[in-house]
């Protein structure tokens, strides 16, 4: 109700201040998110509406927070890999627009089968690799490169309309058409109201009034100039934001188990602060660490990814957990696992993730990430299917 108080209070101020021509203009948003250049925010409430009016006869829907039974807020949190999605600009044609064309021009054709569970969780992030331009500038240092992917910014409503509230910015092909299409996109994901996280901007979400801050670099060459960076950033973001997630663009390409950097790495960020780790790039899955009580997801492998037709393993898996608030604490109440083919087909790959359901599909997702993390010293036990029995309040 304090928050609900405070938007009544700020809108009736707005509404009876004079206006003054010469002034600068401030909106609503910024003076509640007190705005941060280094900050890309959204802010979601809650669940659960309701319609108050004004003195001056304005309706206003205020979101309220939803709480659990002992006054607790449960967050929940899906992590997913690659989102490649588009072309090479310098073809004629491309995978992606050829399937799109064969659904009907359906730019939601991609998230018909896993849309459900993104639109049911409270937040969901995704290493977005490529770009939304216009722009067809190759850079002199990407043009003998094999692949270049690009998307015109009106496809950011595949990640707007199905659920995905925040990208992870921190690839190797964010800078495939140069800085001005990195402009572009960052410019477009913000539009649409999706947050993004970048080496240098850290990106925040606040749902049932607890704010995510999120983290993003690209390591695969990296290392030396990010041991000192990532923990001093992880520190700064944990004193101000209750939950900090870093996301790792790192590892080898179609590797099944993480570097010794990659550990070294992962571990460094949580004994900094972060309260989850997830990790993409080598189009694999990787095992899970639950290194002290933090889960650190090596790679979530690909998830809708266009950069390819058939790719030799098109399996996979969604990583959910879930955080409970309660008194400015934060604890940790579990994970699960959600297998996945990237595609709705076993033939070709038609970019659409989509939910394993036969035994033999999920043991196999299951042994492998079980096997690739018997050397991992931290690595988890068992990879649930369903969420740990709730509470008995």
């Amino acid at each position: 109700m304090r928050r609900i108080a405070l938007l009544l209070l700020t809108l009736l101020l707005a509404l009876t201040l004079p206006v003054m021509a010469e002034e600068e203009e401030v909106s609503l948003t910024d003076i509640l998110s007190g705005a941060d250049p280094d900050v890309v925010s959204r802010t979601v409430t809650g669940s659960s509406a309701e319609t108050v009016e004004t003195e001056s006869g304005v309706m206003l829907e205020v979101e309220e927070t939803v709480y659990e039974a002992d006054g607790s807020v449960l967050i929940t949190i899906t992590g997913t890999g690659d989102f490649t999605i588009g072309g090479d600009s310098r073809k004629r044609t491309d995978i992606f627009d050829d399937e799109l064309q064969n659904q009907g021009g359906d730019i939601n054709f991609t998230m018909r089968n896993i849309r459900d569970v993104l639109l049911a969780d409270d937040l969901t992030i995704v290493n977005f690799e490529g770009t939304l331009t216009e722009s067809t500038h190759v850079p002199a240092e990407k043009r003998e490169n094999q692949f270049l992917f690009s998307a015109p910014p009106s496809y950011v409503s595949m990640l707007a309309d199905n659920g995905v509230e925040a990208v992870a910015l921190e690839n190797n092909h964010i800078m495939d058409h140069g800085e001005d299409a990195y402009q572009d996109t960052m410019s477009t994901l913000e539009e649409a109201g999706i947050v993004y996280s970048n080496s240098t901007t850290v990106g925040v979400y606040e749902v049932k009034g607890v704010q995510i801050a999120m983290l993003s670099y690209l390591c695969i060459d990296r290392y030396d100039s990010l041991w000192d960076k990532v923990p001093a950033d992880i520190a700064a973001a944990k004193a101000k934001y209750p939950i900090v997630i870093c996301n790792f663009h790192w590892g080898n390409e179609k590797d099944y188990s993480p570097t010794k950097n990659q550990i070294r790495m992962g571990r460094l960020a949580v004994d900094s602060g972060a309260d989850l780790v997830l990790g993409h790039h080598s189009h694999r899955m990787n095992p899970i660490e639950q290194y002290k009580g933090v889960y650190i997801c090596y790679s979530l492998g690909n998830f809708c990814f266009a950069g390819n037709s058939k790719p030799s393993d098109m399996t996979s898996f969604v990583f959910q957990t879930r955080f409970r608030v309660k008194d400015g604490v934060v604890s940790n109440e579990g994970f699960r696992i959600i297998p996945i083919r990237i595609s709705s087909r076993t033939d070709y790959n038609d970019f659409a993730p989509t939910i394993l359901t036969k035994d033999t599909a999920i043991d196999s997702v299951m042994s492998t990430l079980k096997e690739n993390g018997r050397k991992l010293d931290y690595a988890v036990d068992e990879y649930p299917l369903e969420w740990p029995v709730e509470r008995d309040y």
